[in-house]
């Protein structure tokens, strides 16, 4: 789990996540222009996480999928409102792709739009910076991996004439990780406290392996020879 602007920090952010049900947890402290920071919390009989940096804007780790037994590179996201200083972390990214080949994604609240269909309300998307935003996707071999409605993950909760909405929370993974995980899929979940969405990034479709697969006659089974004594003895 992945928590950002969670205006709480240092010692008071510890005394929450170890009531949460997670026994894994590492947290970002305030970066001055941030409330909170970010935390990264997990389930350690799932995952194995082994945390590279603690870097403005960005938690980077390596993940070891237990169940599958493979790993990769997450960079979790926490972008900041200051153009210049999303720049900066459009930067990074860019330069980080150049120093590792692991399936990589990359999961947060980028506070920034790639084109006009991305906001509702208030002022139109600053082209410029969608081209920027998706030249660091492009050098990072990134691939969205889409969503399913609600469209909008963050809201300023104005009445309908002031209204502002956006789809500012997102996920995206190069290649090689979208091979390892080919069922991923991402699901924005519905408001209630927060300006934000959730949003859940699924790795596999776990109904698929516990639902019981029903019984199918297979028309090559009666061409073995033994075949008629199984019926018989069954």
């Amino acid at each position: 789990m992945i928590l950002t602007e969670t205006k709480v920090s240092g010692s008071k952010a510890k005394d929450i996540y170890d009531k949460l049900p997670f026994d894994g947890a590492f947290h970002a402290n305030n970066f001055g222009f941030f409330f909170g920071g970010i935390w990264v919390l997990w389930d350690s009989t799932q995952a194995e996480l082994s945390f590279l940096s603690s870097i403005k804007q960005e938690i980077p780790s390596i993940v070891k999928d237990l169940y599958a037994n493979f790993s990769w590179l997450l960079s979790a996201i926490y972008a900041s409102p200051r153009y210049v200083e999303r720049q900066l972390l459009w930067d990074n990214l860019s330069m980080v792709t150049g120093l590792h080949s692991l399936p990589w994604v990359i999961v947060g609240d980028f506070n920034e739009m790639l084109s006009g269909d991305d906001k509702f309300g208030g002022n139109p998307v600053s082209i410029s910076r969608a081209l920027k935003f998706q030249e660091c996707l492009n050098n990072c071999g990134m691939i969205g991996l889409g969503f399913s409605r609600p469209k909008f993950t963050w809201s300023n909760h104005r009445p309908l004439s002031q209204l502002i909405q956006g789809r500012i929370d997102r996920a995206f993974a190069n290649a090689d990780w979208n091979v390892l995980y080919p069922e991923t899929c991402v699901k924005h979940l519905e408001r209630d406290h927060s300006d934000h969405c959730p949003i859940i990034l699924s790795l596999r479709n776990y109904t698929r392996y516990q639902l019981p697969r029903p019984f199918r006659f297979q028309p090559m089974w009666l061409s073995h020879p033994t075949f008629p004594k199984v019926v018989r003895d069954a």
